[in-house]
């Protein structure tokens, strides 16, 4: 079995430039596990799902996996209970799903491997028996352009229940890749493709560069007849006995540490003492607890230019233990109201004075503000997440203004804080931790001095790209 680094470096040393296709099967290769069974479950925990579908459904697993049937009558039976639906709510209903569902199942260095590619120049497109409403969001999110799907028929705007087109599983998806890789103008001989299933076995054959991936047990047979060396991505186990042992002791670790806050800050009447307190020993302990370590460069730039506004990209509950580690004094924060009443936040919420904003009512936030620009005119530092909400992948969201507002009218230098991973220790979604390294890289203050109204767009656009470019050239 070869490494990732395998597999990078071999895309590295490899051809270059657009006449090279990448081809990337999606579920079991990109994600781990089952877009159709993400949406099965779904759907059961929504109650959408009636008793005939959920056996038919079964019934149509059960064939697959036990008397070698093709996907197509799982299709059918998935597809039959979208009939009626308009494409705008399915679209809406495929960004859910992955918004809450798929993004935890992509592998972290199935990303890597996309990128690689990109770098190189190739013509990157995803090939799956899925459907589009499944799959586009993580192309979207993966930078991959191009689509080969099964794709839902529509007339009016309205599902039909049936498919348009072929269904892209085996000699289906093989000669999809054929057929784009002809209108591309692609060299297939010198292409890539990667797949996980027996299935895959055609699709794979189309090109010169094979990559089974994740495979099972009978394209694993099937690579070994053809010589083609088998890769696996590595997908951590999160809710095991010692993982849910860690978190709960980080949690109280945290709480302990704002316990020891309060208690120093009520002895010295200060609040700024409780919070230095709080945000020192309570990270430390939870992140001890956990067994999660920080990793930080750049970390001089957090203290070369105070106040200022520091920025980060928001993927995890982690993340505000993260800061607080490494701020350590003298900062408070922008957050969303809901945290006020969330008990592992509200009480190091409280003394760092927090400004809670109603992101329903733009008037309200605009108020809610106006503490957070006393206290950064004061001489105390803000801490804010520019997405305004968590990311559940580590592609960053589109930045909002309240924060670039607030540095400019301070006069106050903007840090931005790049968090590389700490999505990958906690889920968005998750209250299990990990243990594990979380790569962090503060880049150098950002003045402010020549900031406008006029030019302030430019300015969010050039800060978000940093972001980008930083977490691509990680």
């Amino acid at each position: 079995m070869a490494d990732i680094d395998d597999l990078l470096a071999a895309v590295a040393d490899g051809p270059q430039g657009p006449t090279v296709g990448a081809f990337f099967d999606f579920d079991g290769t990109l994600i781990h596990g089952y877009s159709a069974a993400l949406y099965f479950r779904q759907r059961l925990a929504s109650r959408e799902m009636g008793p005939q579908e959920l056996l038919s459904t079964l019934v149509e697993v059960f064939n697959m996996q036990q008397r070698g049937h093709d996907v197509t009558r799982l299709v059918g039976v998935g597809l039959g209970a979208l009939r009626g639906m308009a494409v705008t709510d399915l679209e809406e209903m495929g960004q859910q799903l992955f918004r809450t569902r798929i993004s935890g199942e992509l592998y972290p260095d199935a990303r890597r491997l996309v990128l690689a590619h990109l770098r190189a120049g190739h013509t990157v497109a995803l090939a799956s028996s899925a459907t589009r409403f499944q799959a586009q969001a993580a192309a979207e999110d993966l930078g991959i352009e191009h689509l080969l799907v099964t794709e839902v028929e529509a007339l009016d705007g309205i599902v039909t229940g049936q498919v348009d087109g072929p269904i892209l599983w085996g000699p289906g998806k093989a000669a999809a890749v054929e057929a784009f890789a002809e209108e591309q103008g692609l060299d297939l001989s010198e292409s890539y493709a990667y797949g996980n299933g027996g299935e895959d076995v055609l699709y794979l054959e189309t090109v010169g560069r094979p990559r089974p991936l994740n495979a099972d047990s009978t394209l694993t047979r099937a690579a070994e007849e053809r010589g083609w060396s088998v890769h696996r991505l590595h997908h951590q186990r999160r809710l095991t006995p010692l993982n849910v042992v860690r978190s709960a002791a980080s949690f109280a670790g945290l709480a302990a540490g704002v316990g020891a806050g309060l208690g120093m800050g009520l002895l010295n009447r200060d609040r700024r003492t409780a919070l230095t307190v709080a945000a020192a020993i309570g990270s430390e302990l939870a992140l001890a607890a956990a067994g999660v370590s920080l990793e930080v460069d750049g970390q001089e730039n957090l203290w070369t230019s105070r106040p200022a506004v520091f920025v980060f990209n928001h993927q995890s509950q982690l993340d505000v233990v993260v800061l607080a580690a490494l701020l350590r004094r003298d900062f408070t924060a922008v957050a969303k109201k809901e945290l006020a009443k969330d008990p592992s936040f509200a009480a190091m919420g409280w003394l760092a004075d927090v400004a809670y904003v109603d992101r329903t009512d733009s008037v309200a936030a605009r108020e809610a503000l106006a503490p957070a620009l006393e206290s950064l005119e004061s001489g105390t530092s803000l801490v804010i997440a520019p997405e305004g909400t968590r990311s559940p992948t580590p592609r960053v969201l589109p930045f909002k203004k309240g924060a670039f507002h607030l540095a400019m009218q301070a006069g106050v230098p903007m840090v931005p804080v790049v968090i590389r991973n700490a999505g990958e220790i906690m889920p968005s979604r998750s209250m299990i931790l990990t243990p594990g390294t979380v790569q962090v890289r503060v880049l150098p203050p950002v003045s402010t001095a020549d900031w406008t109204a006029d030019n302030l767009d430019e300015q969010v656009a050039l800060v978000e790209r940093m972001y980008a470019d930083t977490l691509d050239d990680w």
